[in-house]
């Protein structure tokens, strides 16, 4: 079994989608609020499941258009694909998009992004976080490339052949030879480098070299609450000055508290994030499940089930165990609660319609061309 978070959300999401729409957290909106105003949204990192039959049930359908996105990163390959598993997944999804034509489309270009804004579907942008698919031969990454795989990273929470990871202890810390060829391959076929799990050394090795605008598609704010998969100030502006985009997430490691994050606790990391970037450089990367993550009593059995394998064996950051959403924003509401909290807080009309999309829109332009 994959004990990638991704996969682990996968895992439960897949009680919500088995034909009945799930209750939301006790304190999102209902299901039956006005949709969000018609904003190009693009949410930097979110799963999606389906049934065994890769269908999606009327319902869920319904509550994707809710949502008002037109398109998420959605990873895969999970923590430690093999190549034959990834190719094997990458062509699962491409059969589960096939069959919910209706509702979702493969992302490929910027212009797929405003084909499904335009036709009020979901574009699905392909990612990978590990770099086990790659077997340590930049040259795989081409290959993916070719099969639409639009963002990568370095590796996942751990070292890697191209770098080390976020809960990397034992040097080197930094990019290796191998990783500086990857860097490369990346940027000459129109991938996307996110660092969302790579150490801070890692991190600036490969901003140097780097020569488009990179991406923290999904992670949190060190200043806020120091932990390893929220960035430091310094890597913050790094990634502003090469022109890229940081998002920020929905997971535990908001916050010190055992309990799940509460709305506060979002917008603070938020709202810090916009003060040392700038309204240019900040998206929303909620690393949750759309439309919403299932509360029942038997999807957190099977969360807890998995965090604890994950655990074991040892890629699990420290603080992983509450429910992957935060309080309020758990439902097709997730967007709209943002920009409304985002107002609150007096920001303009303008600077929120680039947090919730037009950022990564505009990064996806500058990196995905060839």
């Amino acid at each position: 079994m994959r004990q990638t978070r991704r996969a682990l959300l996968q895992a439960a999401g897949g009680l919500l989608f088995s034909g009945t729409i799930a209750a939301c957290s006790p304190n999102s909106r209902s299901a039956d609020a006005v949709a969000p105003a018609r904003r190009l949204m693009i949410n930097g990192n979110m799963v999606i499941a389906f049934d065994s039959e890769r269908r999606l049930s009327d319902g869920v359908k319904t509550k994707i258009r809710e949502s008002g996105i037109c398109a998420i990163k959605l990873s895969m390959g999970g923590s430690g694909g093999s190549y034959a598993e990834t190719i094997e997944e990458l062509a699962a999804y491409d059969a589960a998009i096939a069959e919910n034509s209706d509702i979702l489309r493969s992302i490929n270009s910027v212009a797929d992004i405003d084909e499904a804004y335009t036709s009020k579907r979901l574009g699905i942008i392909k990612s990978f976080e590990a770099a086990t698919m790659h077997d340590g031969q930049p040259s795989r990454i081409a290959e993916f490339a070719a099969q639409g795989v639009r963002v990568m990273q370095l590796g996942y929470n751990t070292t890697s052949p191209f770098g080390a990871g976020v809960m990397s202890v034992d040097g080197p810390l930094g990019l290796s030879e191998a990783g500086r060829e990857a860097v490369s391959v990346m940027q000459e076929n129109g991938v996307l480098l996110d660092l969302s799990h790579a150490h801070e050394q890692t991190m600036f090795d490969a901003i140097a070299i780097s020569t488009r605008p990179v991406a923290v598609t999904h992670s949190g704010c060190a200043g806020v609450y120091q932990h390893q998969r929220n960035k430091s100030d310094e890597a913050l502006k790094r990634v502003a000055a090469t022109g890229g985009v940081v998002g920020i997430y929905e997971l535990s490691y908001l916050t010190p508290d055992d309990e799940q994050t509460p709305l506060s606790a979002y917008i603070a990391h938020l709202d810090h994030a916009l003060k040392v970037c700038g309204e240019d450089h900040v998206g929303i990367g909620s690393d949750a499940v759309l439309p919403e993550f299932d509360v029942s009593p038997e999807s957190i059995a099977q969360w807890d089930a998995i965090n604890a394998a994950r655990k074991e064996a040892g890629i699990a950051a420290p603080g992983e165990g509450p429910m992957p959403f935060v309080v309020g924003l758990n439902g097709p509401q997730r967007m709209s609660v943002i920009a409304d909290e985002l107002k609150k807080l007096g920001y303009a009309a303008a600077a929120i319609d680039k947090v919730l999309g037009l950022n990564f829109k505009r990064v996806f332009s500058e990196t995905w061309a060839v």
